[in-house]
């Protein structure tokens, strides 16, 4: 997976040089097409490893990423693109098989060791699959999917919503809406009380603020 991110991330800075050296020096805006025609000639001058031992999916996703980033950049709404830093690869649905749970992505010999945060809908299928990886080492797989929405008979019930302090929102009914960050929050505060309890000696103040 590293050797992907490397190649992904190689692309991306070759094309960017390409493109900042037009438009900084000959203010020409290059086009797509001649970005994913010189992705060609540097597969071909790297090697036959270059291509035959990754995905060529990711290289070729690295180039639209390249051209909305340039977007923004012409429209103002942007700085000028800087060489990519953040080890990241994104996989199409033709690079990627979701089966049995497990997912697979082209040119890996194994299905990917994932611990889902939720189970995907049923009968959902991946449209697009990006693995990266934080400076702590930390992996993430984003898998975003297309699903079918349950559409509720409409109503003509409504329901004021007043933002909150010690909630998030409470509603007319009477319901209050938490904030998930304080939940979580809340969550850790009992563990990290257990864990500093032993830590402190009998008697001390620092045991007494662990216990409250």
């Amino acid at each position: 997976m590293l050797r992907t991110f490397g190649c992904a991330r190689k692309v991306y800075d070759l094309a960017l040089e390409v493109r900042t050296g037009a438009w900084f020096t000959e203010q020409r805006r290059v086009k797509h097409v001649e970005t994913s025609k010189l992705l060609t000639a540097w597969k071909r001058s790297e090697g036959p490893a270059y291509p035959g031992e990754v995905s060529s999916v990711p290289l070729q996703q690295a180039l639209p990423h390249l051209r909305m980033a340039f977007s923004n950049f012409f429209a103002q709404q942007a700085r000028c693109p800087r060489f990519e830093s953040r080890p990241s690869a994104e996989y199409t649905r033709s690079a990627c098989a979701w089966r049995d749970g497990r997912l697979r992505l082209a040119k890996m010999p194994e299905p990917l060791h994932i611990v889902w945060s939720r189970p995907l809908p049923e009968g959902a299928e991946p449209s697009t699959v990006t693995v990266s990886r934080d400076a702590a080492g930390r992996w993430f797989v984003p898998v975003p999917v297309e699903t079918s929405v349950d559409h509720h008979a409409p109503t003509d019930q409504a329901v004021g919503v007043d933002g909150g302090i010690e909630s998030l929102a409470t509603l007319s009914t009477g319901e209050k809406v938490t904030d998930p960050q304080h939940e979580r929050r809340d969550r850790k505060k009992p563990a990290k009380a257990q864990r500093e309890l032993p830590r402190g000696e009998e008697g001390s103040n620092d045991r007494a603020k662990a216990r409250r």
